[in-house]
Formats: C-alpha cells, structure tokens, sequence
C-alpha cells in the first residue's frame, strides 16, 4: 500500500490533510483492505519498535488479523525489555462536573438536565487524602470544561497543596494555552491528557456540537503548547467507536510521531477510552469496536512505538484488563470513580461515564502480582527536577 509523504515542515493539520487521515473516506479503507499477508509479514521483520505509516498500516489491517497471536509475543516481548515487568498504578480524581460543551458522548454534555457538582480546594484535598490512603502516588485531576470554577488559579492552588502529598500530577481538563500550561507546571503538574476524541473532520464536527472544544484545529495544536510549556508527559487517545478504529489508529501514530520528533523532552503515552454508557448517550449512533480489535490496535502501536506509555482505564472489563497487560500496556487505573466526590461518597453526582472494572486498587495489584509484573505505585521522584 503506498502512502503520500508528508511535506518537510508541515504542521500535523497539513500532515494528516496530505496523508488523508482527516477524512476517513472508502479509499482510505480500501488501501487497507487491499493489504496483503506478504504485506503484514514484510511489516513484522522489521525492527520491532520502529515506526513508519506503512509499517503501521499492514499491522493493522485486516490481513493482519491472523497474526495477532505472534504480533502479541513480539508486544510483549519489547515491553518486558524497554519497561521491565512493571506496571503503573494511577487513580482521576474528579473535581467537577459542569462543562460549557455539547459532546454528544460524554455524560457531561452541557445540554444533559442533571444536578452539577463541583469540588472545593478543601473538598478535592479530602478526596486525594482517600486515594493517597489507598497506596497512589500518582493522581490525575479531571474536569469538565469549566474554568469558571475550575480556574487556573483553582488547579495551581490545587497542585500546591497535593505535591507533598503525590510523586506525580498530571491533569485531563480543558485545553489551554502554552502559557498556561508553563504556569501550572511552575505549579507542579508534570503531565498532560488531552484527546483529539476522533480525527476525522465530519465526525469531530457532528460529535462536537458546541463549545470550545468545536474547534477541530485549535484542539488538534494543544499537544504542541503542552510540550512546549515543558510538560513531563503528554497523553494522546481517541474515543473508541466514534469512527473506524484502523483510520484513527493511523492519524494517531502520525500526531504522536509529530510530537515526539520536535519535543523528545516530554514523553508521549497512548491511552484507548472505548465508548461507556453515559447519562443521556445513545449508544446506537456509536461503532463497534471489539476486543479483538483493542488487542490488535495495541499490539500494533507497540511494535511501532518502543517506548510509549501505553495506558489502560477502568472503562474495560476486569477480564480483559488482566489479558492485555501481558500485551504492551503500561499503566493502569484502578478503583476509579468518575463524578465529583466520589470515593468519599460526598455527593450524588452524575459520573462521566460507567466504569467497568469495579475492583479495588489493592486486587488489580493482586492481579498485577499474579501475572508476574510489579505495581508500581510511585514511579518517580519530584527530587530530579530540583535546581
């Protein structure tokens, strides 16, 4: 299958625009289609960890699907020796729960008629101390977009207070600017999720009905002032079951390569939401998406990415969840509650969406332990940025 070559310099909209990975057309699945066997075994003699689009394209085709078995070993065996047998544990703490967008997918959606709640700084402590109690050292703070309440003052204040508290802070909350960001890292936030939810131009435009997050390219720009505010890490996804998973799989791998090679200080993750059950979603309007394919989509990004955090929420199920840690994933939440006040039963609030592993975070360690791996509760220390 033969794939344009992005022009020298140009920006990731003018990237995916060349590569046709903003439109996810019939000739789009059609190149995927038309890969063969001798396509996807000339893709797997390649250097396991080295990237390019048309590697990436065979590995996840259709043809590919009957090589899952061995690319799953070769996964698995490149995490082990880039990672070692550990896993991450993390835990999103939700602080709000208002939003100004109309994202027809999230439970969130300013249009839904439900009680919004939002976190005091007092109120956010008392729930960090609950997930700090239960062995996290890392936390992600989560937010509808709201930054009435939620300010930056609101979140540096926030970090302020929670550095003593845990090794790593990260954030998955409106997108702002550069500036912004270089403020709340000066605050103590390290790291960055931010989701292009779909990179297909008609889709983002139908499933982003209103708000600020309707700007296609103004999102597609931020993980550029994320790392360019310094930012330790940056966390790129899409939502899964939005649109064909191959064509996002492809777009996402060019933004993630994009980023890497202009800002090889800051660390790149892939994380893999698949669409949940949420307060006033209709959920016949959305893709399927099965676990075979979360599996090949794994296993093909970890063979083209060797050192890539590969993330996994509590969104899937606890079955599945022990399965594909074997396979290239690096992190894990665990005990997850989704709505503002949640782990100290403080309020009623409509989470973002349903969680599916329910387990509490010292049996996902358990599991952890069972498959040979080794949580990992404090991955690192805020002593190496010292001056």
């Amino acid at each position: 299958m033969k794939m344009l070559r992005a022009t020298r310099n140009a920006d990731i909209g003018a990237i995916l625009a060349e590569q046709g990975l903003d439109d996810h057309s019939a000739l789009l699945r059609q190149r995927l289609e038309a890969i063969t066997a001798d396509d996807v075994e000339r893709a797997l003699s390649e250097p396991a960890g080295s990237y390019n689009l048309q590697k990436l394209s065979a590995l996840i085709s259709p043809a590919a699907e009957d090589y899952l078995e061995e690319m799953a070993r070769a996964a698995h065996e490149l995490t082990v020796q880039r990672f070692g047998r550990t896993i991450r544990l993390y835990a999103p703490l939700y602080v709000s729960n208002h939003c100004t967008n109309r994202c027809l997918y999230c439970g969130f959606n300013r249009a839904n008629e439900f009680e919004r709640t939002r976190l005091s700084i007092e109120q956010a402590i008392e729930e960090a101390d609950i997930i700090a109690s239960e062995g996290f050292r890392e936390i992600l703070l989560v937010s509808g977009e709201d930054r009435q309440f939620i300010s930056i003052n609101y979140l540096a204040e926030l970090a302020g207070r929670l550095r003593g508290r845990f090794s790593s802070i990260a954030m998955e909350v409106y997108q702002m600017s550069r500036d912004e960001y270089a403020r709340l890292f000066e605050a103590g936030i390290e790291g960055v999720t931010l989701y292009q939810e779909t990179y297909d131009r008609r889709a983002y435009n139908y499933y982003h009905a209103a708000g600020p997050k309707a700007d296609y390219d103004f999102r597609l720009s931020a993980p550029e002032n994320i790392a360019g505010a310094g930012m330790r890490e940056i966390g790129l996804g899409v939502l899964l079951g939005l649109t064909d998973w191959r064509a996002e799989t492809l777009a996402l791998a060019e933004h993630a390569h994009y980023v890497i090679k202009r800002f090889w200080q800051s660390h790149v993750s892939f994380s893999f939401p698949r669409l949940r059950p949420a307060f006033g979603v209709r959920d016949s309007q959305f893709h399927s998406f099965s676990d075979r394919y979360l599996v090949q989509m794994i296993t093909a990004l970890r063979l083209c990415f060797a050192d890539v955090g590969l993330v996994l929420s509590t969104r899937e199920a606890a079955q599945l969840r022990d399965h594909l840690i074997m396979l290239g994933v690096t992190k894990l939440s665990a005990g997850s509650r989704t709505s503002p006040g949640g782990y100290s039963g403080r309020t009623e609030a409509t989470g973002q969406f349903e969680i599916d592993d329910s387990r509490s975070p010292a049996q996902v360690a358990t599991m952890i332990k069972e498959q040979g791996f080794e949580p990992v509760w404090k991955d690192w220390d805020k002593a190496f940025l010292e001056k």
